[in-house]
């Protein structure tokens, strides 16, 4: 269900009241970031899928990705800005459907914040040059960190250690 609609389901039956504003708003935060393009720009750049998932903070359907079964060697960088986001000696299989991770590649390329959008909170990455939705982060990862970042295979780009990392956009 799309946010549009879960909101609107909860105005229908009063229930959006009790909710947090962020809830049920778009925000601002996608206005905060080094690379600004439009959303024109953006439809332009991206393929319809990704444009969902990295402006609108779609989530694709799981078990959807070609990336859940990518093992070799490299890099996965945002789908948006080509900033690198992880390693693959950190990805790992959690049996979500999502390609998942333990540790981002460099911490300052990983932003966060609050997501009520199931009401209960949760914490939302983006990357942090571009603002695209990458997914969201969970407590129930592997050692040595904890964490699980569930990521959208939509929002990633796999580049082979073998291969340049592509240029940013």
């Amino acid at each position: 269900m799309n946010r549009r609609l879960f909101c609107n389901a909860l105005a229908l039956f009063g229930a959006g009241a009790t909710l947090p504003l962020t809830a049920c708003s778009a925000g601002d935060s996608k206005n905060k970031f080094p690379l600004q393009l439009s959303e024109a720009q953006w439809r332009a750049l991206l393929p319809n899928d990704r444009f969902q998932v990295l402006r609108n903070d779609a989530t694709e359907p799981s078990g959807s990705s070609p990336l859940n079964k990518e093992e070799s060697a490299g890099t996965y960088t945002c789908a948006g800005c080509n900033l690198p986001l992880f390693s693959s000696a950190t990805k790992y299989d959690s049996r979500t459907g999502w390609p998942s991770f333990w540790r981002p590649l460099y911490a300052d390329n990983i932003g966060t914040k609050k997501d009520f959008k199931l009401i209960l909170p949760r914490t939302e990455y983006h990357c942090a040059r571009c603002g695209g939705h990458q997914g969201h982060i969970f407590d129930d990862g592997p050692a040595p960190t904890g964490k699980r970042y569930c990521n959208n295979g939509l929002a990633l780009k796999f580049v082979p250690e073998d291969q340049p990392l592509p240029e940013l956009v």
